[in-house]
């Protein structure tokens, strides 16, 4: 499914409806590049999910957590300079895997490998400055979330 969205609040709103449809094991998959929308995705899907709007790129980090008072936590993954699946490993990632988290992993074709086979995937084209082409696919749940 292609989605088109015409602004950094666009993209949050439809990050939201996908957030809100989150119910726990799940691992979302972003490809774009630098500037796409990645972050500001994650940031609609925690506010989807009911952890607010504070995220922030994990780019040194390596993944920020975000938890509130919900069944539910999300860890936000960059995976940019992760190269091996020993790399992978001293991440931690495995460990965050479980049925009360959603995983969000930027840049993840470095790890393509080693995602579950389940994982719904997420690219963002940027088109211009304001117009995202969103992609989803892995997961029918989210069919109509264009609508």
């Amino acid at each position: 499914m292609k989605i088109i969205t015409r602004s950094a609040n666009e993209t949050i709103e439809l990050g939201k409806k996908i957030g809100s449809r989150l119910k726990g094991g799940e691992v979302l998959a972003y490809t774009g590049g630098l500037g796409a929308g990645k972050t500001t995705m994650t940031r609609g899907i925690s506010l989807g999910m009911g952890l607010g709007d504070e995220v922030t790129s994990p780019t040194f980090a390596l993944v920020n957590e975000y938890h509130a008072d919900t069944p539910l936590s999300l860890y936000h993954f960059d995976m940019y300079r992760i190269t091996s699946s020993a790399d992978l490993e001293t991440t931690g990632f495995y460990d965050y895997m479980d049925d009360n988290s959603v995983i969000c992993v930027e840049w993840s074709e470095n790890i393509s490998d080693e995602l579950p086979i389940d994982t719904i995937y997420i690219d963002i084209k940027r088109v211009d400055d304001d117009c995202r082409e969103i992609t989803l696919t892995g997961d029918e749940r989210f069919e109509d979330i264009g609508d």
